[in-house]
């Protein structure tokens, strides 16, 4: 249950309604809501004075469900935005890593070179493996920063663990959470204490419900800018590297209210299908793409097999404006 107190209720009076009720208090602008257990189908009659309204909800999922918002939350990325009333999709491009200031910079003029605005690229992997190549850590995070001030570009990186997510927290504009570490809840909290947007990954093994009940971490916490991101579940099948569940997708449109950015690049794991995916996905009247480039992939040191070469990525980038046109789109 979702409940909007009335305004003017002191700060004292909302922990102990919060306490009461057994609910997260949530203050936003003028007003504060009390967020409890979706199991909760009735007002409890000791808030009767202090609530302005209420909704019973399904499930669990609910300040990210339609049922509490029925428009799609627009984030902010100071130069543009996507989601709310927008008709940008996003293509975020770069390599899986940063490896050298040369392979970061090539692929931020190229990005730039058609006119794109978002580069991605990790600079702490988790990998599955120890003995492979585990990212630049802070030197490539700062050169990712020296990346947006050279070019104007927006970055997005990914935060591993609770170690370093002060410091992605700083430095990044966008906030990824890996399929990995979608359950950490020591970064979900700590991303829902700052407002800066956060691209939450669903992990290759949960389903939709488990998926948008981690972004309400992040939205109970206080940051209400939260974008979902389907790259992929782990199915029987073994000639891709994931399967791409559109059809999740699908529902995610339907029934909640944050945008949605698409990851072709980890579900197929391999660069010949990649484009084709990312047509798909463009049809289906998306937020935003997440696909990984590189200036030569067969020397990449992760995710070689899956990054697109930068003619790959150009004649993809073009192949996609006509069909994001055909459902009110732009790529930017």
């Amino acid at each position: 249950m979702i409940i909007h107190l009335k305004e003017n209720i002191d700060a004292n009076k909302v922990e102990e309604l919060a306490a009461q009720s057994k609910s997260i208090a949530l203050k936003t602008g003028s007003y504060t809501r009390l967020i409890t257990s979706s199991s909760i189908k009735e007002l409890p009659s000791f808030l009767d004075d202090y609530t302005d309204e209420f909704f019973t909800m399904a499930s669990d999922i609910q300040l990210a469900s339609k049922d509490y918002r029925s428009d799609i939350k627009e984030i902010d990325f100071d130069t543009f935005k996507i989601g709310g009333t927008t008709n940008n999709t996003v293509l975020i491009g770069g390599p899986c890593s940063v490896e050298s200031e040369e392979q970061i910079n090539a692929s931020a003029e190229h990005l730039i070179s058609m006119g794109l605005k978002t580069l991605r690229a990790g600079c702490f992997k988790p990998r599955t493996t120890p003995y492979s190549f585990q990212g630049l850590g802070m030197e490539g995070l700062m050169l990712l920063v020296k990346m947006r001030e050279k070019h104007g570009l927006k970055i997005v990186t990914e935060v591993r663990d609770s170690t370093h997510v002060d410091a992605i927290i700083e430095h990044s504009d966008v906030i990824q959470i890996g399929a990995k570490s979608m359950y950490d809840h020591g970064i979900l909290k700590a991303c829902g204490k700052q407002n800066k947007p956060v691209l939450l990954k669903r992990g290759f093994g949960t389903t939709i419900q488990e998926f948008v009940q981690c972004a309400e971490f992040i939205l109970s916490s206080g940051n209400p800018n939260v974008i979902l991101c389907e790259r992929g579940l782990r199915t029987f099948e073994t000639k891709t590297r994931f399967t791409l569940d559109l059809c999740g997708v699908a529902w995610l449109k339907e029934k909640t209210n944050l945008p949605l950015i698409l990851d072709p690049s980890h579900a197929m794991g391999h660069a010949f299908g990649v484009p084709d995916l990312a047509r798909a996905c463009t049809a289906m009247n998306i937020d935003g793409l997440l696909v990984e480039m590189h200036p030569n992939p067969k020397v990449a040191k992760s995710d070689a097999s899956q990054q697109l070469n930068f003619e790959e990525f150009k004649a993809m980038k073009n192949s996609l404006d006509p069909i994001a046109n055909a459902v009110g789109k732009t790529i930017i």
